[in-house]
């Protein structure tokens, strides 16, 4: 397909955007907000551009922005006449970035990146006047990159992956893709295996620096908050299920209660030291349907609101910490966003959500950074590279269903010693990886203001 039938198939889809901004706003109404960004209208938010340099990061959504954290903070620590424009597609992505980067006051401004007509490319591009982009992991639009060529703005793709499913699909779109490589200044891929795929769909001059993600470090608040939390659990052995999806919650309970109900009769003392179930969602548009499925299971389950007012108190909680009891809990939800740190520091072992489905599993490079022993399952092509690493590490097991994961965390949470022996070589594994930012800035210096 040519650029100009592309652009076509988009005119013509138009009348469907909408329709699906609509769909997508019935569950999450954030998606109403801020529609004429979608289409290149950005006069309101980009008024607040100062006259210095403005440098541009894409971060599609919240993994994407989470990875570009330490990017983030880099670029404007290095160049403090600068401001930082973030955009991103989705509403959680937006919700993260202005959470995580709030510090940097009005140095960071966000938006949404327009979708792929070329007439909006050209009015956000014309709005902003960056002075590079940097695009992280996978997006690519062709209209973008035509644009940003023709205004003169070098546009980098950093911290790239591309898994051998994405290259297929990437193939079938071929006359797209690799002009839209082409035009870029500069690709830098996670692994040598992502740099040869790309190299494959069409661009031959592929750096390789490691995975960003490495690098984020963990907020000393949420850490702290997630510790607090797991002493008031009295000492009750914690499994994760991070940043699940849809299907995967009710295969882990089904696991769950399965091999529990043994322990359901025994005494009261002894169900105290029971392991306690925390399951956490990818999406918060789907917190009160996991809640739902959990109450009809017959689970006894309490919400992350009840440990609100446990966030921020000294020591072991407030005064009313007996109103919390642990004792009967069976699963607790963790229907909140921006605390996956915390939800690490609570846990003893990690479940890794999309894996135990077909969707290409989650970033796994949190848990280890805390220490934290993570079970995979079959899915990851999205982290294939970092699932290998962290298992050849013994960081990290593989199983091969749901029912295995249960079987195994249980194993690992009645052996200490096997449990601190994978805790140790996690934060080994993720200290090893780091340093990919640096390396990543140094590359992208020549298209960065001087100074």
């Amino acid at each position: 397909m040519s650029l100009r039938l592309y652009s076509i198939a988009w005119w013509l889809a138009t009348p469907l955007v909408f329709v699906y901004l609509l769909w997508r706003a019935r569950r999450q109404p954030e998606y109403r907000a801020h529609w004429g960004e979608r289409w290149g209208f950005h006069g309101a938010a980009a008024a607040r551009r100062g006259d210095g340099p403005l440098l541009w990061v894409h971060a599609v959504s919240v993994g994407e922005t989470r990875a570009a954290q330490p990017l983030v903070n880099a670029l404007l620590e290095r160049h403090p006449d600068a401001q930082l424009l973030l955009t991103h597609m989705t509403p959680t992505g937006r919700a993260a970035g202005a959470e995580l980067f709030a510090r940097h006051g009005d140095r960071v401004l966000q938006a949404y990146l327009p979708y792929d007509l070329a007439f909006a490319a050209r009015r956000f591009l014309r709005s902003w006047r960056p002075t590079i982009g940097i695009v992280m992991e996978t997006e690519l639009w062709p209209n973008l990159c035509a644009q940003a060529r023709r205004a003169g703005v070098p546009l980098a793709l950093v911290n790239a992956r591309l898994s051998e499913r994405s290259l297929r699909k990437g193939l079938r779109w071929r006359a797209l893709m690799v002009p839209a490589l082409r035009s870029l200044a500069c690709v830098v891929a996670q692994t040598p295996a992502d740099a040869q795929r790309i190299a494959r769909l069409g661009r031959a001059q592929v750096s390789v620096t490691g995975n960003m993600k490495f690098d984020v470090s963990p907020a000393p608040a949420l850490v702290e908050r997630g510790r607090r939390w797991k002493s008031l659990l009295s000492q009750r052995p914690v499994l994760l299920a991070a940043s699940t999806r849809d299907g995967e919650e009710a295969l882990l309970l089904d696991a769950w209660q399965a091999l529990g109900r043994a322990d359901a009769q025994q005494p009261p003392d002894t169900q105290l030291r029971r392991p306690l179930l925390v399951i956490v969602p990818r999406h918060p548009q789907r917190f009160d349907e996991v809640a739902d499925m959990l109450a009809a299971r017959g689970s006894s389950c309490a919400r992350r609101s009840a440990l609100a007012a446990f966030d921020d108190a000294p020591g072991d909680g407030p005064d009313n910490a007996q109103d919390f009891d642990p004792a009967g809990l069976e699963v607790l939800l963790g229907d909140s966003m921006g605390e996956m740190f915390a939800w690490y520091a609570m846990a003893d072992v990690a479940v890794l959500g999309g894996s135990l489905l077909p969707f290409g599993g989650q970033n796994l490079i949190e848990a280890c950074a805390l220490g934290v022993p993570v079970l995979l399952g079959e899915h990851t092509f999205n982290f294939e590279d970092a699932a290998a690493q962290a298992i050849e590490a013994g960081a990290g097991l593989r199983v091969r269903d749901a029912g295995q994961g249960i079987e195994r965390a249980l194993a690992l949470l009645a052996d200490p010693d096997a449990r601190g022996a994978m805790s140790t070589r996690a934060r080994a594994f993720a200290q090893a990886h780091r340093g990919a930012t640096g390396r990543t800035l140094a590359l992208l210096a020549p298209w960065l203001p001087r100074g």
